[in-house]
């Protein structure tokens, strides 16, 4: 059965898979304390949900603000990348202990995994992570998921656990993630608004959905805030998977929630094939081309990418790298692997193929992106 409002997420017919992400607002109290009646109630919940016969996946912070407290260092452990390491491998302990004994207290086994964005960035991290995650469920754990912030430095992180829980939503084979926020979902204007609306359906992200959005945390302990909940949103959406935002300040806040369907849903828009959905979901581009109106309208008709229709090549990169495209204008219009180095690309771009084998010196290829390795934004 198709998901088509809130309420769908906790029927076992319609999401048998869920993904519940924890930010650290919601898990640690400003003293730096874990918010315990809270948590109790949230995992009481969900052992409410797996009694129903839906599979759960927790993605949860708090492990710096744990472990900041824990040290005393200042700024809640993110004065500096150092700090952050060190309160994250602290406060990771804790943080799986305390999974560990709520979840325990209902008879469920929780499982600890901590991954960095090059473990879902890389294909084969990412299909081994996608079966550890299945053996989990399958033994009945809940596994616990968070971002591995001791090892973890700027450029290998995904810098907030929204997206992190698309990711790892898309791993699994889920059907739903559900983000519990400090607000009961998203709004067309700024929430503080007297006059704003509450969207209780959102059926593809568009650059008017972004323009509602606000990029600040409001608690000043997280690092996402709306904008990455929507990033979150467009990779789920791109692999048949519902996204919701739900206000998780309350107790028992997914009952408060589904029961008055308060929140935010966004429907998926399309299922794009296993290999598709993570090409699409990755972050990280090693660099990017530019092409012409008509290879644009090319592309939008589900063809390959061919270098007659490039007139640009940035950044550098070898065969097999992620790589942006991009219309004329700069907006993004896909990203798939390149089949050739940033160099050769620059000599063949804006030329038919019969000149490739004289430019290049071999025997050309059949695209510059084909189209199978190839995803629509």
């Amino acid at each position: 059965m198709p998901i088509s409002r809130l309420a769908d997420l906790v029927d076992a017919q319609c999401a048998p898979r869920l993904v519940l992400k924890v930010g650290s607002a919601l898990l640690v109290g400003s003293g730096g304390a874990a918010r315990r009646e809270w948590l109790e109630s949230l995992a009481k919940e969900i052992a409410s949900i797996r009694e129903r016969g839906q599979d759960v996946i927790v993605v949860s912070s708090g492990a710096i603000a744990l472990g900041a407290a824990r040290l005393g260092l200042p700024k809640g452990g993110r004065g500096s990348l150092a700090d952050a390491q060190a309160a994250a491998a602290v406060g990771q302990i804790a943080l799986a202990g305390l999974w560990s004994e709520l979840l325990g207290a209902h008879g469920l086994t929780a499982a600890q995994l901590l991954v960095t964005l090059d473990d879902l960035e890389d294909r084969r991290r990412y299909l081994n992570a996608a079966a550890t995650l299945g053996r989990l469920l399958k033994a009945g754990a809940v596994p616990v998921i968070n971002e591995n912030d001791s090892v973890a430095t700027e450029e290998i992180r995904f810098g907030d656990n929204d997206r992190l829980a698309a990711r790892v939503a898309q791993a699994a084979g889920a059907d739903a993630v559900v983000l519990l926020s400090d607000v009961d979902g998203l709004y067309d204007r700024d929430p503080r608004d007297p006059e704003a609306q509450l969207l209780p359906r959102v059926e593809g992200v568009t650059d008017r959905i972004h323009a509602m959005a606000s990029g600040s945390s409001g608690s000043g302990m997280g690092s996402g805030g709306m904008t990455s909940k929507l990033q979150a949103a467009e990779i789920a959406e791109r692999a048949g998977i519902a996204l919701a935002i739900i206000n998780g300040t309350h107790t028992a806040p997914l009952a408060r929630a589904f029961g008055t369907d308060r929140g935010t849903v966004f429907l998926p828009r399309r299922k794009d094939a296993a290999r598709k959905a993570w090409l699409g979901g990755r972050q990280r581009m090693k660099g990017a081309l530019v092409v012409d109106q008509g290879c644009a309208a090319a592309l939008a008709r589900g063809g390959s990418l061919l270098a007659t229709g490039i007139t640009a090549v940035e950044g550098r990169f070898t065969r097999g790298d992620p790589v942006a495209v991009r219309a004329p204008d700069g907006s993004a219009l896909a990203q798939g692997l390149a089949e050739y180095a940033a160099d050769e690309i620059d000599r063949i771009k804006g030329h038919r193929s019969e000149a490739h084998q004289d430019l290049l010196g071999y025997e050309p290829r059949a695209a510059v992106i084909h189209r199978d390795q190839l995803v629509l934004l």
